[in-house]
């Protein structure tokens, strides 16, 4: 992601901190695969949790004025030359902090004890025999536990000595599993407290959050709504706005919660790019404008975005070239409304940006890998006409569904499945054309029908049709044909970040097959997608 582009998006666009995130979590990532979990279950006893990378300055972590810190889990040896490492200030600020797995380690490397590779490594479930002195009652994150625990580890270091001040609260049979020191408030566990694999895991979390940090619950819909709204407000002054509209959750929950602040100062902009799925133009445009009372345009740039596909095979150069289209659709139809109005200038683009977007999209919350370019991340272009404002992008979907639930969007809005910003362009394997673009479109229209009539659309996360550059022989009627393949994907997720693809009946999958293979003309096969996130992802591209 280019530089300039990646300071705008890291400006989130609200203009200082809300109330409700002052006082709760600051999580440090260094790299581990639950980090996001770990924000999430936080959220989930209604405190507010932030994810910075490990690197982050200690002066942008006190800006939270956070109750508690948590250390995430990671993939590196504390001993590697390129471990991720933060400002060993964090603890000595005398804000309590948690290490979670790697952040254990991290603790007891920097504070003077010893980390070593265990001869054993951990993964999976473990039992944790609660040692410390006292019972485990005379530890306030180990408060109302058993003397026994079933937990879940994943690492292959373990301390062999605590730093001076700490004693042990716990251990595996292999290795310290838990520890502490009281007065300097740091608190840790080899074991991961936020998996559900982990038994009371969220109670310790609990206990930590409020035994230890005095954390107060006040993390709501409600509180995010108004001080979402008041931030923006306070951010944006007299200037004007306009917002990316696809009519999806994401971007509809953005534009009504900007609405609020700005009122008619905001215009939103639905773009078909050529891209969409069957009438969903029309329908879209219909519903934003007659059922959510937006001020909505819409611009047909459908030509010109098919021109920046020609040729184009590559998927991360596909979704650069959308993102620029994009920002230039948005600049022209900027440059329009300030002709035609004397007063405020546009100064803001808002987008539905979520976490799961940047998390993929470019490594700004740790030593994590770029997974793949989201048009509204990394595929920015480097120099912005405007600044953003992306309200949303701390949240999951599932949150942002209970958001648009608070605000009063219809249900149609709220369980629409995702779709991705560049379309089915990334649906779509290899070069885009507009007669491929025709036969995804009745594929993926059948998928969904079919699933809407088992009445499965609001039991699965996602479900579409992929085309695939793969010809097979077939026999239609008695002859030969030499015709495409379609993919059909449903997945099962809570956020994203992870999913599993979904075990659907065989008489729906026989419609589904059946229906293609007869209806969309090329068409000759039809096969599942049976691959999980990991290792796949939920988009073929």
């Amino acid at each position: 992601m280019a530089e300039g582009a990646a300071k705008q998006v890291a400006e989130r666009g609200q203009g200082g901190r809300m109330k409700a995130e002052l006082g709760g979590v600051v999580v440090l990532d260094f790299g581990g695969q639950y980090t996001q979990l770990i924000a999430r279950r936080i959220r989930e006893q209604q405190v507010f949790s932030a994810v910075l990378p490990c690197t982050a300055p200690v002066e942008e972590i006190q800006r939270f004025e956070p109750a508690g810190i948590v250390l995430s889990g990671g993939p590196s040896s504390v001993y590697d030359s390129d471990a991720p490492k933060c400002d060993p200030k964090v603890l000595a600020l005398g804000i309590p902090v948690l290490g979670i797995c790697y952040g254990m380690q991290w603790i007891t490397h920097t504070l003077g004890g010893k980390v070593e590779k265990a001869e054993r490594r951990e993964y999976g479930r473990a039992q944790l025999k609660v040692d410390c002195a006292g019972g485990p009652e005379s530890s306030p994150l180990f408060a109302g536990a058993p003397s026994a625990l079933r937990i879940w580890n994943s690492h292959g270091d373990h301390v062999r000595a605590l730093p001076a001040g700490f004693r042990a609260l716990g251990h595996t049979e292999n290795a310290v599993a838990a520890m502490e020191d009281c007065k300097r408030k740091i608190y840790a566990t080899q074991f991961h407290v936020e998996v559900k694999h982990t038994d009371r895991g969220t109670e310790l979390l609990r206990n930590f959050l409020f035994n230890v940090c005095k954390a107060e619950p006040k993390w709501s819909g409600a509180a995010f709504i108004e001080e979402t709204v008041e931030a923006i407000r306070t951010k944006v002054g007299s200037k004007r706005a306009i917002c990316a509209l696809s009519g999806g959750v994401d971007s509809t929950v953005a534009a009504v919660l900007v609405h609020r602040a700005m009122g008619d100062r905001l215009t939103n902009i639905f773009v078909n790019t050529g891209l969409l799925r069957k009438n969903e133009f029309e329908t879209t445009l219909e519903m934003l404008r007659d059922r959510l009372k937006l001020h909505v345009i819409g611009v047909d740039a459908s030509d010109r975005f098919l021109a920046q596909l020609k040729g184009i095979t590559d998927p991360e150069e596909k979704r650069r070239r959308i993102g620029r289209e994009f920002i230039a659709v948005f600049a022209e139809q900027a440059q329009k409304l300030q002709a035609g109005e004397a007063h405020g200038e546009i100064a803001y683009l808002v987008q539905g940006t979520l976490y799961p977007d940047v998390i993929e999209s470019v490594s700004v919350k740790g030593p994590s890998a770029t997974i793949k370019t989201h048009h509204n991340v990394g595929g920015l272009p480097e120099e912005m006409p405007f600044a953003l404002i992306e309200p949303l992008r701390d949240l999951f979907k599932d949150e942002v569904r209970r958001i648009g639930k608070e605000l009063g969007l219809p249900s149609e809005v709220l369980v629409k499945h995702p779709f991705p910003g560049p379309g089915l362009a990334v649906r779509l394997l290899g070069e885009v054309s507009r007669t491929h673009l025709v036969t995804l479109r009745e594929a993926d229209a059948i998928v969904v029908e079919e699933i809407r009539k088992a009445g499965l659309y609001e039991k699965v996360w996602q479900a579409f049709a992929v085309l695939l550059p793969i010809r097979s022989v077939g026999v239609m009627g008695d002859f030969r044909t030499y015709g495409l393949t379609v993919a059909v994907r449903v997945v099962e997720s809570d956020d994203a970040m992870t999913a599993d693809w979904v075990k659907l009946p065989a008489d729906v999958l026989e419609r589904i097959s059946t229906r293609i293979v007869n209806e969309v003309p090329g068409v000759t096969r039809v096969v599942y997608d049976v691959s999980s996130k990991p290792p796949g992802t939920i988009e073929w591209e």
